[in-house]
């Protein structure tokens, strides 16, 4: 018979991580799976030239801040370093080309991978976040329409538009970086909206934006406790048109997701399934929660709530 966990988590990007520390931590046994070769979650699928928003002192995980000057702002692919690098140095648990395909539960959760093995534990901790499947829109003539059509997601670089004409839908900052790169090499660039963008100044009175918004607290508000649901500002954050859906893995847990493929869940814990917690949801508990520096708050939240019911 397979060994039994106290926890085990799904996926080992930033909510993973995060989870895995506050595990450890607080002395659970558990494993993280990751389906991928690194534990770097969605980050090496962005385009090359992304920037975080947020500067290096406000992009940290717990227990380790992000190993560049204050003020800088990290690329993708230091980002992806840091993340192997936060992995490597708490010798978290991690299985790795582990996918888990379906999940039973009766007493005890066994998910069962593409491999044939099967893992079984007391609790599971979704952490797969909200970017794993982008949301395409059914355009009226799109299959008509004699050019290509791609999600932000399957954006790269701008030399592939060079002398062409390209609209970009939206007006989150995905949007906007990338519309503003692509115009440098495309003959015509058009941002596509429904409103006005609004550019929120990245620095304020000499500080960067996420210094204030920690300072009157909105970033890590409990919008959640009261019932409301966390949108994004008219300004360039980003609202990339990904779908806050689960891996089909969860599907065979019968009341884990709505008709539309959403977690029921309320602040990462199930509203239907004892023992089934989520990390990384856009909006979860704050603004902040599907961000770096925001998704060490509420995995501290979640396994907290584990180590109340007697675990650990």
């Amino acid at each position: 018979m397979s060994e039994l966990y106290d926890v085990i988590v799904i996926g080992a990007g930033q909510a993973g991580l995060a989870a895995g520390y506050h595990l450890k931590k607080n002395g659970f046994h558990y494993v993280v799976l990751e389906s991928n070769t690194e534990p770097a979650g969605s980050w090496p699928q962005y385009y090359d030239n992304l920037r975080l928003f947020s500067p290096a002192s406000y992009s940290s995980l717990p227990g380790m801040p992000f190993p560049l000057k204050a003020d800088i702002y990290p690329t993708r692919d230091e980002v992806i370093f840091y993340l192997k690098m936060y992995a490597k140095h708490n010798n978290f648990p991690i299985h790795f080309n582990v996918r888990v395909d379906r999940v039973e539960k009766n007493e005890l959760f066994y998910l069962h991978t593409t491999d044939g093995e099967v893992y079984r534990t007391k609790n599971i901790i979704c952490a797969t976040g909200s970017f794993n499947q982008p949301f395409v829109p059914k355009l009226e003539g799109g299959e008509d329409f004699k050019g290509t059509i791609i999600h932000s997601s399957q954006y790269r670089k701008p030399d592939a538009f060079r002398k062409q004409r390209v609209i970009v839908v939206g007006r989150g900052n995905s949007a906007v970086q990338i519309g503003a790169e692509i115009s440098e090499r495309a003959s015509v660039t058009t941002l596509a909206v429904l409103q006005p963008v609004q550019l929120v100044p990245q620095r304020l009175l000499g500080k960067d934006v996420h210094f204030w918004m920690k300072i009157i607290g909105y970033d890590a508000f409990p919008f959640w406790r009261f019932g409301v649901t966390v949108g994004s500002p008219g300004g360039a954050i980003d609202v990339g048109g990904f779908k806050n859906k689960l891996r089909d893995g969860l599907h065979g847990v019968e009341g884990a997701l709505d008709d539309r493929g959403y977690a029921v869940q309320k602040g990462g814990l199930s509203s239907t399934v004892p023992g089934l917690y989520y990390l990384g949801l856009s909006g979860q508990r704050s603004f902040a929660s599907a961000t770096i520096r925001g998704v060490g708050s509420d995995a501290k939240y979640v396994v907290k709530h584990l180590k109340r019911r007697g675990l650990g």
